[in-house]
């Protein structure tokens, strides 16, 4: 990170703080000749009574749009590419209801860092990878740039959007015709994308990449979510303009794009689904992943399913509390039904070149699932579909028939209906003849129990042999225990017991969950709720002082402070201004907790964000009883990032009002 500001704009930043810093009421010749021109009088700038001009809202008002026009000039020379793009699109969005001319040209400016972003932190991700031995940056946390700046722009106007993502896809063609030519370039003999693998005569042929279910083709994926911005905002007409050109393939989020347009429009999803079943049907590279993507569609609306590559494992993701199955027309429950025969009834391939998604094993598993629906709906199909099961049978090993058994009434059952998941795990311990066959079944049991709220998690976790594994699930279990006494039950006390008889937890999983029992008791017990927040600010300084995570416990106990004792709150954020300036790594945006278990390639991870971790929040309410006090605490981070987190933050409070939200 780069000190404060350059020395070029130090004299413009000095004379901006000192306009903001004086009484709003105060009036001179240069202040009226910094600012831009003032916005007419709106619903927020305007009294209760008779509709008059509010003179302090209007200069607050002119404030904040100096104090959002400085940052942005600001940014430009930013060293990070990623915090230049992200401050220039969401100063563009502030401005756009004020002077959309401007607005206009901070999201092109942005469009432009982004770019440059893209670049520099995808050529990044490629050597992490190659350092690793992984052969894409598939699977990396990069963010997507451009896409961010697409997404805000679209929203405020649609031409805008259209001409970012013409530009996109003008880069994506570039960047595949670049690669093309490498392709090209490379000496005769040089291994390709494709696997040889000898064929009968003895000779080579490439064995065709398998197709991923799980994987959105980018212009797809942008597209879509997209148009789910606008379904958001009731905007029908607009989502479709943005989606249809895209909705002739399979895939999560096109699929789950139609089960949101469903709920604005049932008509016009069911007919644009029928249409993506014809399609599927017809088309020869469909397989079982593609039919148990469409059954969510008329099955389980919100949970998707997906089967690794030659049906080792099931991935499912779901993105509703609730399964329910919808009331759809009797003709398009049909269609469903006697497409998804015909792909899944479709001559078997030699099992060397099987390019479906699923491979044998998946096809097994998909029909398998869907036998019931299938009994139900079209019971003349039936006999081929068992005949199918028959020849598939001797393919399927005993074990993936267990890691399956599962996920074949996943969504499809009411979990009531179930077997109790922790017996059976238990069950499968004692059956188990290998030490990690019986650790896997205790941590599922004890993963199980956890989500349950049950304590007696703890005891399937000590029965793990293990002991990395045992300290790792014993671990994963005390914060899912304390994560669902706070998120389902909102029982603060609760909350408190389970942090004072585990030992497992991180120091900043112990912060944040103190500041939300304080969140939880401040209706009913004051004390306590205090007592909590004390707790939280001793785990914070207990962090090492160069820990991001030091300053987000900090900025935490700060935010719940304020509903307790505003002086007191005001103090401790300075002390996390203190704590930022001394971790470089801390950005102020985009905090998150998660808890992970990671043992011989089986991974774990329960993860989420953490809102009160991150400085928008926190500001905003600051900003709100005193924007001056705010704006100069926000100048005191010398790191770029954490300032215009803070200083935007200051800036929406007051531009937005009410609707300003982190």
């Amino acid at each position: 990170m780069s000190s404060r500001f350059r020395p070029q704009d130090a004299a413009a930043v000095v004379c901006l703080l000192s306009l903001l810093l004086q009484p709003v009421h105060a009036q001179t010749a240069a202040a009226s000749t910094a600012q831009p021109k003032k916005p007419a009088a709106t619903a927020a700038t305007k009294t209760r009574t008779g509709g008059a001009a509010d003179p302090l809202a209007a200069e607050r008002r002119a404030n904040a749009i100096a104090l959002v026009n400085a940052l942005a000039d600001e940014s430009r020379g930013f060293r990070d590419q990623t915090l230049k793009a992200r401050v220039q699109m969401q100063a563009g969005d502030a401005l756009w209801e004020t002077d959309k001319e401007r607005a206009r040209a901070l999201f092109r400016r942005a469009w432009d860092s982004a770019e440059a972003a893209d670049t520099e932190n995808m050529r990044r991700g490629e050597e992490q990878n190659r350092a690793a031995g992984r052969p894409s940056t598939r699977g990396l946390n990069i963010p997507n740039l451009r896409g961010e700046v697409l997404r805000l722009a679209a929203k405020r106007e649609r031409a805008l959007g259209e001409e970012f993502l013409v530009r996109m896809e003008e880069a994506r063609k570039r960047e595949t015709g670049e690669l093309n030519n490498a392709s090209a370039n490379l000496p005769t003999g040089a291994p390709t994308a494709a696997t040889a693998t000898p064929n009968a005569a003895g000779g080579k042929q490439a064995q065709p990449e398998r197709r991923d279910p799980e994987q959105t083709p980018p212009d797809v994926a942008r597209r879509i979510q997209l148009a789910m911005q606008f379904l958001a905002d009731g905007d029908v007409e607009r989502a479709l303009q943005f989606a249809d050109p895209v909705l002739n393939s399979v895939n999560p989020l096109s699929v789950e794009f139609l089960v949101q347009l469903r709920e604005k429009s049932a008509a016009e999803a069911d007919r644009r689904y029928n249409a993506l079943l014809t399609s599927v049907a017809l088309a020869p590279t469909s397989d079982a992943g593609d039919i148990l993507l469409l059954s969510s569609y008329v099955l389980t609306p919100g949970l998707y399913m997906t089967v690794g590559e030659g049906g080792q494992g099931i991935s499912s993701s779901q993105r509703r509390g609730d399964i329910t199955t919808p009331d759809l027309p009797a003709a398009l429950r049909v269609a469903f039904a006697r497409a998804a025969s015909q792909v899944l009834l479709r001559p078997l391939p030699q099992a060397d070149q099987d390019a479906s998604a699923t491979g044998r094993v998946g096809m097994f598993f998909v029909i398998s699932r869907l036998m019931p629906f299938f009994e139900q709906v079209i019971p003349d199909g039936v006999p081929a579909l068992r005949a199918r099961l028959a020849a598939l049978n001797p393919d399927i090993p005993e074990r993936a028939r267990d890691n399956f058994e599962d996920d074949l009434k996943r969504g499809l059952v009411p979990e009531g209906a179930q077997g109790d998941p922790v017996q059976e795990s238990l069950d499968r311990a004692g059956r188990a003849t290998d030490p990690r066959e019986r650790d896997m079944a205790y941590l599922r049991a004890a993963q199980a129990a956890a989500s349950k709220g049950e304590e007696r998690a703890r005891d399937f976790a000590d029965k793990i042999e293990d002991s990395e594994l045992r300290r790792q699930t014993r671990a994963f279990i005390a914060f899912a225990l304390v994560n669902r006494a706070i998120r389902d039950k909102k029982d603060g006390a609760e909350v408190l017991r389970l942090l004072a008889a585990s030992g497992e937890l991180t120091p900043v999983q112990r912060a944040w969950a103190y500041t939300e029992a304080a969140r939880l008791l401040a209706k009913d017990d004051r004390t306590r709720a205090l007592e909590a927040l004390e707790s939280a600010a001793t785990a914070a300084k207990g962090i090492d002082a160069a820990d991001p995570d030091r300053v987000r416990s900090t900025v935490a106990v700060a935010t719940r402070f304020f509903d307790f004792d505003r002086n007191r709150a005001w103090e401790i954020m300075a002390d996390a201004v203190k704590a930022a300036n001394a971790a470089p790594e801390f950005t102020g945006a985009d905090a998150g907790l998660s808890s992970r278990i990671r043992s011989g390639g089986m991974s774990m991870t329960m993860n989420f964000s953490a809102p009160v971790f991150d400085l928008t929040g926190v500001f905003q309410t600051l900003a709100r009883e005193d924007m001056n006090r705010a704006v100069a605490l926000a100048q005191t981070f010398t790191n770029e990032s954490p300032r215009a987190v803070a200083t935007l933050a200051v800036a929406r409070a007051v531009l937005d009002g009410d609707k300003a939200k982190p």
